[in-house]
């Protein structure tokens, strides 16, 4: 009995920190059309937990990944969720080589309302974006009445991985 709980649990754990085929199929769509590329591998970014410590953006070994075809480095991307009225979604960053944001993409929106945080006009506002940026929320990037608290939480979230990129970039682990 004891052994099957200690399956069911590692099991669980396990399943927990990973993504879904559905989310990695999302994710594999959206790298191939940014970079314009058939096949990609990925390779998971390693950082020291010290450093990981003082990251404002919490980094795994399954949300953020160097990208490559033939070896080249074609960019980055960053697989995370971000918190709406009730609910968390998924949205993805795709940075290419020099660390600019190429796209974001929300991938599963769990919620009724505030959906609209998903179009692209709306997410087109962080392309171009880098390291460099602080985003203000109703000045850099347009507030959307009916998701305040999405957009607001996808900015922030962005903010976050940003300043994170540059920490890991000073720490030349970029």
């Amino acid at each position: 009995m004891k052994k099957i709980i200690c399956i069911t649990v590692l099991v669980f754990i396990t399943s927990s920190f990973t993504v879904s085929k559905k989310i990695e199929a999302l994710i594999t769509k959206e790298v191939k059309s940014v970079f314009s590329v058939e096949t990609f591998q990925k390779q998971h970014i390693s950082i020291l937990n010290d450093i990981r410590k003082e990251l404002p953006q919490k980094l795994t070994e399954f949300n953020f990944f160097k990208v490559y075809n033939n070896q080249k480095l074609l960019g980055y991307y960053y697989y995370g969720q971000a918190y709406g009225k009730a609910d968390y979604f998924d949205f993805i960053v795709i940075f290419d080589n020099n660390l600019i944001v190429s796209k974001v993409k929300v991938l599963v929106y769990r919620e009724d309302h505030g959906g609209e945080v998903g179009s692209k006009r709306w997410l087109n506002q962080f392309s171009g974006k880098s390291k460099a940026d602080n985003l203000i929320y109703q000045k850099d990037i347009a507030a959307i009445s009916g998701a305040t608290i999405s957009a607001k939480s996808m900015t922030n979230e962005i903010n976050k991985l940003l300043k994170t990129v540059q920490i890991l970039h000073q720490k030349q682990l970029l």
